[in-house]
């Protein structure tokens, strides 16, 4: 594996100075990309959960930024309640919530919330509940591997009225995306909004991956970082499937975010690409 001169987790240390919305995928091509062997393939898809806890055990609480950009992209996750509506009160599931840079400053600005928050690395959840704002009365974390473990064991159901997936479902092999799906809808309310946002086809990282001299790809759009992490870069197309296919969601929006970033301390302009969406529960 390569050094760490390039990791897209490490999007904290870039400024944002250009958003562009766009409903198309670019027209890129990918080069002949050669893969993982098999016996590492199956390593990574195997260890995953272990190399995410040595992330958060070599970074901590300090990596990720607060996620206090999310009000602003999704509305149904700015949770601007009317206090005289009846029943206001919202139950939100925030898919792979690492240490909390979601669930703390939406907590602390909103009284009619509470959230369960699901992550499946164990030293996440544990920073989480080691947190000073962490308050079991308005927020439920527990370890959950989404794509294998039952939410209803750890979530009533039909419970739901929000569902954040912000770069979580990138981290799981396509071959499990479906299983979440499934695992979703079935503590999610009739009418609930899942949000959506992760990496795209053609970001910046996967033009590096494709392009470098080291072996990263594990299948079709799904690379291994050299930390051991992975990632997946989704099109619209894939994701619109996945989520309709057997008719538990329907699709709302869903575009591609280009975002320009630039490094200061390393000089470096990187063009990033997202897919936002969302889907509402049938």
């Amino acid at each position: 594996m390569e050094t760490n001169n390039y990791n897209d987790n490490n999007i904290s240390n870039y400024s944002f100075n250009k958003i562009v919305d766009d409903t198309s995928n670019s027209s890129y091509k990918l080069v002949d990309e050669k893969s993982v062997p098999k016996f590492w393939v199956d390593k990574y898809k195997k260890e995953a959960s272990k190399n995410w806890d040595l992330f958060y055990k070599r970074n901590t609480t300090n990596f990720f930024k607060n996620r206090n950009w999310i009000g602003r992209e999704f509305t149904e996750l700015s949770f601007n309640v009317d206090d005289s509506q009846e029943n206001s009160f919202k139950y939100v599931l925030e898919l792979g919530c690492g240490v909390g840079n979601f669930i703390f400053p939406v907590l602390e600005t909103n009284s009619k919330l509470f959230i369960y928050a699901c992550d499946f690395s164990v030293r996440a959840i544990e920073f989480v509940k080691k947190h000073e704002q962490y308050n079991e009365s308005r927020c439920h974390a527990f370890v959950c591997d989404v794509s294998n473990d039952k939410l209803k064991d750890y979530i009533p159901s039909q419970n739901i009225d929000i569902v954040s997936s912000i770069f979580v479902l990138s981290a799981i092999p396509p071959e499990h995306h479906l299983n979440v799906i499934h695992n979703i809808s079935e503590v999610t309310k009739k009418g609930a909004i899942i949000c959506f946002r992760d990496y795209a086809q053609f970001d910046e990282t996967q033009l590096k991956f494709a392009s470098s001299n080291n072996q990263h790809k594990l299948q079709e759009n799904f690379y291994v970082r050299q930390d051991g992490t992975m990632s997946y870069f989704f099109t619209l197309e894939y994701l619109r499937e996945i989520f309709e296919v057997d008719k538990l969601f329907k699709f709302i929006s869903g575009k591609y975010v280009t975002r320009e970033t630039i490094n200061r301390a390393k000089g470096l302009c990187i063009d990033r690409k997202f897919l936002q969406a969302k889907f509402e529960r049938l």
